[in-house]
């Protein structure tokens, strides 16, 4: 589905991130660890199309997202940003909603509202869906914007090719049951075809939730492959500098 060749991001006279290659299979639970600073922010954008890379280039179904309209973009990959700022004091519901409304899915009204429905039930905030944004604490605005990336989602899904799923530490700011509910609608998601790539800072955690970490060390790929293979002694004293071993996290 997904191919990043070699790609680098050249910034303020160094390497954010540099000779990265990856693909992402259909099916795949993709966890990116690694220090503040290791480029993992500015890999997702390569990767999601936000920022065009240096050198190299990224594919989506052999096709360079440099060439990708953005309506396109949309149809194929939905987006959880690290955070989101919203102006208007729009309500949860009206939130959830920007992620049919905006793209201009060629789906109906009742469709939409069922979309939304189930978004909102799937975050935990159905309860919430006429509170307006401002007033929610930060885990519930994270998960307001993460029933918009469902409804964009969910949306995509009917009508195409399974979607691609990023999000950038959706599990920030969020209690134990809201960091499991949030990787478990993602594995719902990976079971059904798609592919997700998430950013998260737990390294158990994502050990437990993913079947393949990349470890990101001064923009560069430390390594790549399987939770059990990859947090080791080594790479926890190379990359995060801590003399601990994986069963003492």
């Amino acid at each position: 589905m997904l191919t990043a060749e070699t790609i680098g991001v050249w910034r303020g006279g160094r390497w954010l991130v540099e000779g990265i290659s990856l693909d992402v299979a259909p099916g795949a639970r993709i966890a990116i660890l690694g220090p503040n600073g290791a480029g993992k922010s500015t890999l997702l954008k390569v990767l999601v199309g936000e920022t065009p890379p240096d050198t190299g280039r990224v594919l989506l179904d052999g096709t360079d997202l440099k060439r990708m309209p953005r309506s396109m973009l949309a149809r194929r990959r939905a987006v959880l940003p690290q955070a989101s700022v919203l102006t208007f004091p729009f309500t949860v519901r009206e939130v959830a909603a920007l992620g049919v409304t905006v793209p201009a899915f060629p789906i109906d009204r009742t469709t939409q509202v069922r979309l939304v429905e189930r978004a909102l039930s799937a975050v935990g905030l159905a309860a919430l869906s006429e509170a307006t944004f401002d007033t929610l604490s930060g885990g519930e605005k994270q998960r307001a914007q993460l029933a918009r990336v469902l409804c964009q989602l969910w949306a995509c899904e009917a009508q195409g090719p399974m979607p691609l799923l990023f999000l950038d530490e959706p599990t920030a700011s969020q209690d134990l049951a809201q960091q499991l509910s949030i990787l478990k609608v993602a594995s719902e998601h990976a079971g059904r075809g798609g592919a997700v790539v998430a950013i998260l800072h737990d390294i158990n955690l994502a050990a437990a939730w993913a079947d393949r970490l990349l470890v990101l060390s001064k923009g560069r790929l430390y390594a790549d492959g399987r939770p059990q293979n990859v947090v080791t002694k080594a790479m926890l004293a190379d990359v995060f500098r801590v003399g601990l071993s994986p069963g003492t996290l």
